[in-house]
């Protein structure tokens, strides 16, 4: 009942008015002033920046935009031209005993939670998770060239030197209400303040590249799909373009959504057939441990030949530069 609720909730989020989602407003009135306190303290309170620059790649609405994919390809794009990249992130869905924590190949994902694993293993450079990023920069601090922080736009106790606002263009902002009547977290002149905005199926677009067996790691193409009925396992932000992508390559879906950042059980992957069972590249590294031959995940990287320019002159002028203001 709950799931259900939430999932109606969220359908309204995205419709042109809140429709009941009215029926929220006493939590609104609740959150909204704690919303704009919190932005309002960081503007009078502005957060000095280390030696090592830091770049937020984040967004202001719940759900995912398209943020994993597009900070791998800037730490790839960074490594390209020689320098040193890390990440830090809250590590949400782990809970680990200490903190900082710096995620390595055999970290849990019970630890360190799934995007930091995703990436570190992904990209195998310095991520660390700390519910208090400021602590994961402090630990990186001139050990790198430059540091992403995957979310972390509200996360005003960490010091920034640049802001990147990742947006789903196909949902945008939503019907443009502060949570939990809509889905921002903080209010849409917040865009106006970021250094860029990049619109995930606009500036750039996540493409799917293969299909990876999530037990022994055989690769299949994405013709593979054609004509297959499947079973799509999500538990992600937006699902709905994960099971898109997968139908535009010519499969018969039968969907599943859970929670993002579900914690996956064996249970949640088996069902009374033999059909092949796909999921994201998130979720199977959570999966990875109890995952069977007719399971597969497929691999997305996020395009920017639309807007590799801006990002190119942002990454030079950050690492380049011999005196880095903060920015507030």
């Amino acid at each position: 009942m709950l799931e259900r609720l939430t999932r109606f909730i969220e359908h309204n989020w995205y419709q042109p008015t809140p429709g009941w989602n009215y029926a929220l407003l006493p939590l609104w009135l609740l959150a909204a002033p704690f919303i704009l306190l919190k932005r309002w303290r960081a503007q009078r309170n502005p957060v000095a920046t280390l030696k090592t620059p830091v770049v937020v790649v984040g967004n202001i609405t719940v759900g995912g935009t398209g943020k994993t994919p597009l900070i791998t390809w800037l730490v790839k794009r960074v490594e390209s031209l020689g320098y040193r990249a890390a990440i830090v992130s809250r590590g949400y869905g782990g809970e680990a005993e200490d903190y900082p924590l710096m995620v390595q190949r055999d970290t849990p994902v019970s630890l360190c939670g799934d995007e930091p694993k995703l990436l570190q293993r992904r990209l195998n450079c310095p991520v660390v998770v700390d519910p208090l990023r400021r602590r994961a920069v402090e630990l990186l601090n001139g050990e790198v060239d430059i540091i992403f922080s995957d979310d972390g736009l509200q996360h005003y106790g960490m010091g920034r030197n640049a802001e990147i606002l990742v947006v789903d263009a196909q949902r945008g902002f939503g019907n443009g209400w502060l949570l939990p009547v809509g889905p921002l977290r903080e209010p849409l002149n917040r865009a106006k303040e970021v250094d860029l905005v990049l619109h995930n199926g606009q500036d750039f677009n996540v493409i799917a590249s293969r299909l990876v067996n999530a037990k022994d790691g055989r690769e299949q193409p994405l013709e593979w799909l054609r004509g297959r009925e499947l079973h799509a396992v999500a538990g992600i932000g937006n699902p709905q373009r994960f099971y898109n992508t997968l139908a535009h390559h010519g499969a018969r879906v039968q969907q599943h959504s859970f929670a993002d950042h579900h914690q996956f059980s064996v249970s949640d992957l088996l069902f009374d057939d033999q059909l092949p069972v796909v999921m994201t590249e998130k979720d199977w590294v959570k999966c990875a441990g109890f995952a069977r031959q007719h399971m597969w995940y497929l691999v997305v990287d996020a395009d920017l030949a639309k807007s590799s320019a801006p990002i190119d002159q942002l990454l030079q002028r950050l690492l380049q530069a011999d005196e880095r203001d903060p920015k507030s």
